[in-house]
């Protein structure tokens, strides 16, 4: 029996023109929220140390997602969608919308998968009218973010046990998809190894460089 297809989108600098959690985190740095004397310095440090494949899951992910700390999913609905509006969807280029419709038009599975926390990437997966999001999770205590992560961080190794995680919830295995998979980031290889079809988006240079000696396919959306 020939397998289902499954086709697996990175979003940060891949079908996005920059990374969700740095945008957010200049976001409420604009709004006056965020400090940014305290906070413009470690951002973009942490979104160097992301790209050259340096920074530690734990310590990434807690960062941006402690902006979220003591405030409900209501509380921050306003600016989560601001944020979509002004930031996000302007990022978007058609062409990757086109390379996102075109697995949905011909009936394949389709799902983003990102390091960035499910409550910042959730409109952006509605607005591509993708359904299934995996991310990292937050933790919410008394109805509020805590300011912590839940369970398995979706980034590095962890986007392929969230994968096969997500498909066991689903009743299926690895085995039953053919999976391809888009991502622009050396933190993405272990998935790009774990698929059929890796395709590197807008590559770094590590990664563009794994790419070109693999023959993989190299794509530039910008």
């Amino acid at each position: 029996m020939p397998r289902q297809k499954l086709t697996l989108f990175d979003l940060d600098n891949t079908l996005l023109t920059g990374d969700s959690d740095v945008l957010w985190c200049d976001f409420l740095i604009k709004q006056g929220i965020l400090d940014g004397a305290e906070f413009s310095v470690r951002n973009a440090d942490l979104d160097a140390r992301y790209k050259a494949g340096t920074a530690r899951p734990r310590e990434f992910s807690d960062f941006y997602v402690g902006t979220l700390a003591g405030r409900t999913a209501d509380a921050w609905q306003p600016l989560r969608q601001q944020f979509l509006d002004e930031e996000i969807i302007p990022r978007i280029p058609q062409s990757a919308r086109d390379l996102v419709r075109e697995p949905q038009d011909s009936g394949e599975l389709v799902a983003i998968t990102t390091a960035t926390n499910r409550f910042i990437t959730e409109l952006t997966a509605q607005h591509l009218h993708v359904e299934h999001l995996i991310a990292t999770e937050t933790e919410i205590v008394d109805g509020a973010f805590s300011g912590r992560t839940r369970g398995q961080l979706n980034m590095r190794e962890g986007k392929v046990v969230r994968l096969y995680a997500w498909l066991a919830e689903r009743g299926a295995t690895r085995a039953d998809f053919e999976i391809t998979a888009f991502s622009d980031s050396v933190n993405d290889l272990p998935l790009l190894l774990a698929v059929d079809h890796p395709v590197v988006v807008n590559p770094d240079e590590q990664l563009a460089r794994w790419a070109a000696a693999a023959g993989h396919p190299i794509l530039h959306l910008r």
